[in-house]
């Protein structure tokens, strides 16, 4: 018997059913947050957005509260962006993915030999990280106190180098449900009071085996652009006998997943789910032909800002949306919903209701709130 082939209509299927997008469910945030390996945060508000359309009864307080506690943690990991984490994500993940951060045009490989020639960088880490641990503090105030080490370099670069080698968190109030703050720094371990963790083979095995339960069935690839992280085939390889194989119907590519894990009907129902800039259910895959056409792919990315906020139908992107709280002089709050095609009467009502429960979630003390479909 050959190898069972999966079209993009059972991928999205089974992508709905991990991300908990197919039914909400009475899961905790921490919870949610950990089966997810982390929620894109470079928007501080918007895994709030991302929680409200998976839990069922959600409490933007309660999650909100964990961040003011220091159970869960904003800092950069995934791709070199900012992601929210619980703690022993967020002590495992930076390092894992360093070597991403130190790749980019702000690592250390190009900011010492273009911009900061002439300076060790192992003293400027620690100096970085002494005043970091010091007194938590905005990149803008990082550079000056360093420029005044380093006179005659640029205060941006020397903050850049800084950021980009040691694993930093964005400390609270940033992040928590309905504040705001510019972002401020610490690192990681001064903010946890614990080392970062250095994964090690069994370490890295896992993180494949949760990102497969929360993501698969993908390929090699699909992680790898998950995490930025490359040469990841020999783990695969490793796992494999534990791992249920299938070929994508369309590219041929192979595809891993858990054994047991859900892969629904791929006609089962899938509700419209609104969803924020940059959630991983959009940038998740290396291939993402199960939730995104090329079309729905360049209207999603229109402004030229990054991925606008998208609004899932039967699985798939169907359009976008956005938010603006009520005007002082007595506007409404305004939920705007674009659809990129069009719908039935009942498909309609049902994105409509969908977007008057998010409305009312986004601004509960708002007097009067208006859902614009078009």
């Amino acid at each position: 018997m050959g190898i069972r082939k999966l079209d993009d209509r059972a991928l999205s299927r089974a992508l709905m059913a991990r991300q908990v997008l197919l039914a909400r469910e009475r899961r905790a945030p921490l919870e949610l947050v950990r089966h997810l390996v982390g929620m894109q945060s470079q928007i501080p508000q918007n895994p709030y957005t991302a929680l409200w359309s998976r839990a069922d009864g959600f409490d933007a307080a309660s999650a909100s509260a964990l961040l003011a506690a220091r159970e869960t943690v904003r800092l950069s990991t995934l791709r070199g962006t900012i992601h929210l984490h619980d703690v022993e994500d967020a002590l495992l993940l930076r390092a894992f993915c360093q070597r991403v951060h130190e790749a980019t045009p702000f690592g250390e490989q190009v900011v010492f030999r273009k911009q900061l020639a002439g300076i060790e960088p192992e003293q400027l880490w620690e100096a970085g990280r002494t005043l970091l641990e010091e007194t938590p503090r905005t990149p803008a105030a990082l550079g000056k106190v360093l420029a005044e080490r380093y006179p005659g370099y640029e205060p941006s670069a020397l903050s850049t180098a800084v950021r980009y080698k040691l694993s930093l968190v964005q400390v609270t109030p940033r992040g928590e449900w309905g504040r705001s703050q510019a972002a401020t720094l610490t690192t990681v371990e001064a903010w946890l009071g614990r080392p970062q963790r250095v994964p090690d083979a069994a370490a890295v095995e896992a993180l494949v085996l949760r990102y497969l339960a929360a993501f698969g069935p993908a390929s090699v690839a699909d992680m790898q652009h998950w995490c930025g992280v490359t040469r990841l085939a020999e783990v695969f390889e490793r796992l494999r006998p534990r791992l249920a194989v299938f070929a994508d119907a369309t590219t041929g590519r192979e595809l891993f997943d858990l054994p047991d894990a859900p892969r629904p009907d791929p006609d089962t129902p899938a509700p419209p789910r609104f969803l924020p800039d940059y959630d991983n259910v959009l940038i998740g895959h290396e291939n993402r032909a199960r939730v995104l056409d090329e079309e729905a792919r360049v209207r999603l990315f229109a402004n030229n800002n990054g991925y606008r906020p998208a609004l899932l139908l039967d699985g798939r992107v169907g359009g976008t949306w956005s938010f603006a709280r009520p005007g002082r002089k007595g506007e409404p709050a305004v939920l705007d919903v674009e659809l990129f095609g069009p719908r039935s009467a009942a498909e309609r009502a049902a994105i409509e209701a969908e977007a008057a429960d998010l409305l009312t979630f986004l601004a509960p003390q708002a007097s009067t709130g208006d859902v614009r479909l078009h």
